[in-house]
């Protein structure tokens, strides 16, 4: 089974935040990530994290939604903003070493904000060169205008870019959301996967039960020898602790809805 981590963002809100650290520590998580920590003063999350021991995975570059934006990595014009995002973010990574930042995209389209995106993406990964970097295509039904909606698009933006601390963020759920064959995508894009969310499908709550085949996905991780957390980014239907069953889910064959094996192990970071 993979090493899961909880995403505290969403997993433990009857919590304050706070707490939920130690709350994930307790339930037998082995890492934990948080969209946006900003809320809180570095010193405090940090000192929530050493008290549970566990290693903070991922945080997102800040976002503006009172202005119609989930961060502004590929809107035009947007340049200033966007660095000002990215050293408040680094500034949090300095206290709380996560091993990733997911730089958002934001909401836009066209030719101009790819070349925006890839332009901020190499600013930032010179910028840092030992923090890595994450770029996560995000559905277009709960993500209407993001700029990042697809997994052809991803690929090609990583490809442009070519940094060594920049990977692609492989959401299961949002994966479902955009083609419906979660295992195709993985097969053809999960080279360029170093971070996993998951979700069930429909109503991202808990992974299972779900439209969604986790048995089929974790045993192609495992086939895979994806070496890298599965955080669980999804709305519990009750109390966090109570929906935790999904940890436990029993592994099947790989393979993938088509009867096919898939294709050898490779390393990930």
């Amino acid at each position: 089974m993979p090493r899961f981590a909880a995403n505290l963002s969403m997993l433990f809100t009857e919590l304050p935040f706070l707490d939920r650290f130690e709350a994930a520590r307790q339930a037998g998580f082995a890492g934990v990530e948080c969209l946006f920590p900003y809320d809180h003063p570095e010193d405090e999350v940090k000192d929530a994290l050493s008290r549970a021991g566990l290693p903070l995975i991922l945080i997102n570059t800040p976002a503006a939604p009172a202005a119609g934006r989930i961060g502004q990595a590929a809107i035009p014009g947007a340049e200033a903003g966007f660095q000002a995002d990215l050293e408040l973010a680094l500034r949090y990574a300095a206290g709380l070493a996560p091993k990733f930042i997911h730089v958002m995209a934001g909401r836009s389209e066209g030719a101009m904000a790819e070349r925006r995106f890839c332009a901020n993406l190499e600013w930032a990964t010179k910028a840092a060169p030992t923090q890595h970097f994450l770029i996560e295509p995000l559905n277009p039904h709960d993500m209407p205008g993001y700029f990042l909606r697809d997994f052809t698009t991803a690929r090609r933006v990583l490809e442009q870019v070519n940094a060594p601390n920049l990977h692609l963020q492989f959401d299961a759920y949002h994966a479902h959301r955009i083609s419906g064959d979660v295992a195709g995508l993985w097969c053809e894009f999960g080279d360029l996967a170093a971070h996993i969310q998951i979700a069930g499908a429909p109503g991202r709550h808990e992974p299972i039960p779900s439209e969604i085949d986790y048995s089929l996905f974790f045993n192609c991780l495992e086939n895979d020898r994806y070496d890298g957390f599965v955080s669980g980014e999804y709305n519990p239907t009750g109390a966090t602790i109570d929906g935790l069953g999904w940890m436990e889910a029993p592994a099947d064959p790989p393979e993938n809805e088509k009867g096919q094996r898939f294709p050898p192990a490779r390393s990930l970071l």
